[in-house]
């Protein structure tokens, strides 16, 4: 290939990946199957280090590219990166536009004729984009609002941000598709010579997930939220990392004077540049309609693949927001209308000590009820001893508590101001709280070393019988608590020794309702080898963990019962040191010494003779009709849950998808369906059917 075909190779290569990159994240469209894109990806890399003198800073190929960095530089704002005030109510926003009336009109103010624009309010982390003639030159955090740090390099990384706009004539063609064009003027003679934008960074649920299991993997500290991974992952001083950690983007704001005169002109003009926006927008014509947009949300936040803790809500025309200006570092045109509070102030009234299944002590806050998220938070877990020190926390102190991924509660951290002088430190107890044998300290940790624990047994039991274990339906923790009380069990493996007549003797139970437990405990015998090691409560072995260690072991011997794993486990001597693949060596400890204790030998044994097997995959009984197609649901189903739906065509052979891909092949929607439809849409290989239409094709099975 001679050097004038590289370079027209190079320069169609780079074309078509960038129209593929505009297509998938500013359009929802899949124009070329992935594997296809990564070839011609690697192409063009290969042509370049064959050409170096052909590589652009807007090449794909430099989107992961550069030398760690030593420190950032920093970035001066020419237009300062404001924050909003915050509305938590109808009357804080009925307010805020009283406000802004007397601002502009005094007390002589007639009937407004505000315009508002509303979009999701994205929890992530403020953006700056300068393009110098059409080609990404800087990208920049917010920092305090007049100054920021320099992460061009990180920002790079990013598919859904552009290195370059789109080429002037798909600019021009797309500008005029929107009837926008009084903008065009602005590309006739070429790509202005800057132009800012401002978006926001942040990370989808299920890849926070997938990073946090990775972290407990390797026994990193976990994230307490997306906000703070994306945070975290935009200022790695390595671009190596930041790109493994799958950041997303929106542009939301246009800086650069191109003639917009409303904010929804603005987000028109982002997409046709080339920029991923958000698609759940509205135009309102009065607050009633904000707050309906509002309402909706908060509602349906859960459907979205990303976090939202609101909606920002602005005035539509330029010109006024404008006019209304700036007040402290907020502008008065725009406000922040948040959902029901994620953290809430209140006082740690006591601190009692909670034994869980591998009999770690935990201190648990005891709180005066607080209102966070819409749920009244009672109690907080303090984790652990190094955890307390940190926060410098006492018995009496007011603390903020948040709920962690919007479940969890836990302290955040103390309002030290607020202290009288009153407050009792927290004293760990020297024996454990529930069966009074002395608590020995493993790092941050207490822990009783009791094996027969009143409290450790509950806990493990619980855990063994749970979905992602044994399954065992009918088990709750009252059943549990009543059948250790009266000595009917003792271990998990007790369970399965119970026979007709145990339970009767129990308060709540009858025939049916024993006859029901001891059928689902019996039909519970043969379970695949993740799931049995997610069950034995062995440190540090979760779900994701459980399926790593069960190919690791199957590669060594077959595993047919609980007690093989006894010999396979002796037989790796050097088994301390194992590099586990995925495991770090805290973690593949925590596994050999649970493998290594005679207690948890002999719970195998006693496993395998009550007949427990081993199998390779989980038994599906009856028909398959499903087998192949994927379902996926949106919006409220009247004959069952969500839940329930899904196990009912799972056990029919489907797979089942929260999200909307070309994978899906049918999307059931019920009653007020969420953004899924609208993407659903998009693919014309899902087949889109109603509940009633869903029914029909599960009847002819229900039946059965």
């Amino acid at each position: 290939m001679t050097r004038e075909e590289a370079k027209e190779r190079i320069e169609k290569l780079k074309e078509i990946i960038n129209e593929a990159r505009y297509a998938y994240h500013v359009l929802n469209k899949d124009i070329y199957p992935p594997e296809v894109l990564d070839a011609l990806k690697r192409e063009l890399f290969e042509l370049e280090q064959k050409f170096p003198e052909f590589i652009t800073p807007d090449s794909p190929t430099q989107r992961i590219g550069g030398e760690p960095l030593k420190e950032f530089k920093k970035v001066r704002h020419k237009v300062p990166m404001l924050s909003f005030n915050d509305a938590f109510s109808f009357e804080d926003l009925k307010n805020w536009e009283e406000r802004n009336l007397r601002f502009l009109f005094g007390e002589k103010k007639g009937k407004t004729d505000f315009e508002y624009f509303c979009e999701l309010k994205i929890d992530g982390l403020a953006i700056k984009l300068v393009y110098r003639r059409g080609i990404l030159e800087i990208g920049a955090t917010r920092g305090d609002g007049y100054l920021g740090e320099d992460v061009t390099q990180n920002i790079k990384t990013i598919e859904a941000i552009p290195l370059a706009l789109l080429p002037l004539p798909k600019i021009i063609e797309n500008l005029k598709a929107e009837g926008l064009e009084k903008v065009i003027k602005y590309f006739e003679k070429g790509y202005p010579e800057e132009i800012e934008v401002r978006g926001e960074v942040f990370m989808h649920k299920k890849d926070f997930e997938e990073l946090n299991r990775e972290r407990e993997k390797n026994g990193e500290p976990l994230f307490a939220n997306p906000r703070n991974a994306a945070a975290g992952s935009l200022r790695q001083l390595d671009p190596k990392i930041t790109a493994q950690r799958k950041l997303d983007s929106f542009a939301y704001d246009l800086v650069t004077d191109l003639g917009q005169e409303t904010h929804e002109e603005e987000h028109k003009i982002l997409k046709c540049l080339g920029f991923k926006t958000n698609p759940h927008t509205k135009k309102c014509l009065n607050l009633e309609e904000v707050l309906e947009f509002r309402n909706y949300w908060e509602k349906n936040r859960e459907k979205l693949s990303f976090e939202i803790d609101g909606i920002v809500v602005q005035i539509n025309s330029n010109k006024i927001f404008q006019e209304l200006g700036v007040v402290g570092k907020a502008p008065r045109g725009a406000i922040a209308f948040k959902f029901s509070p994620k953290e809430g102030v209140t006082v740690i009234e006591d601190v009692i000590f909670q034994v869980g299944r591998t009999g770690i002590v935990t201190p648990v806050a005891v709180l005066k009820p607080v209102e966070v998220g819409g749920v009244t938070i009672s109690r907080a877990s303090l984790h652990n001893e190094d955890e307390i020190k940190r926060l410098d926390v006492k018995i009496g102190d007011t603390v903020v508590v948040i709920r962690a991924g919007d479940v969890i509660p836990q302290v955040d951290r103390v309002l030290k101001d607020l202290r009288t002088g009153k407050e009792k430190e927290i004293v760990f107890p020297e024996f454990c709280p529930r069966c009074g044998t002395k608590l020995i300290k493993e790092g941050a940790y207490y822990k009783c070393p009791n094996k027969k624990c009143y409290a450790t047994q509950k806990e493990r039991i619980i855990h063994f019988a749970s979905k992602a274990g044994f399954d065992i339906l009918g088990l709750g923790e009252k059943i549990v608590e009543k059948l250790l009380d009266v000595g009917l069990i003792n271990d998990p493996a007790d369970l399965f020794t119970l026979k007709i007549g145990d339970l009767r003797k129990l308060p709540g139970f009858d025939v049916l309702s024993e006859k029901n437990l001891l059928k689902s405990i019996e039909s519970r015998k043969k379970i695949t080898l993740p799931r049995l090691l997610y069950s034995l409560s062995i440190p540090h072995i979760g779900e994701e963990n459980a399926k790593i260690l069960a190919e690791f072991f199957k590669k060594r011997q077959p595993i047919k019962t609980p007690a093989d794993l006894i010999s396979l486990t002796q037989n790796l001597k050097f088994f301390h040191y194992q590099v586990i693949p995925g495991f770090g060596e805290k973690v593949a400890k925590g596994v050999a010494d649970w493998f290594q204790d005679a207690n948890n030998q002999e719970f195998l044994k006693k496993l395998t003779q009550v007949g427990i097997e081993i199998i390779e995959e989980e038994e599906k009984k009856g028909p398959q009709p499903f087998k192949g197609q994927v379902f996926a649901f949106t919006g409220e189903l009247s004959r069952w849950s969500r839940e329930e739906a899904k196990r009912l065509v799972e056990n029919l052979g489907a797979e089942t998808a929260d999200s909307i891909s070309s994978r899906v092949t049918y999307l059931v929607v019920g009653e007020k369906p969420g953004s899924k439809l609208e993407k659903a849409q998009k693919y014309k290989t899902i087949k889109i059917i109603n509940e009633e239409e869903f029914y029909k094709m599960l009847e002819p099975y229900l039946q059965s």
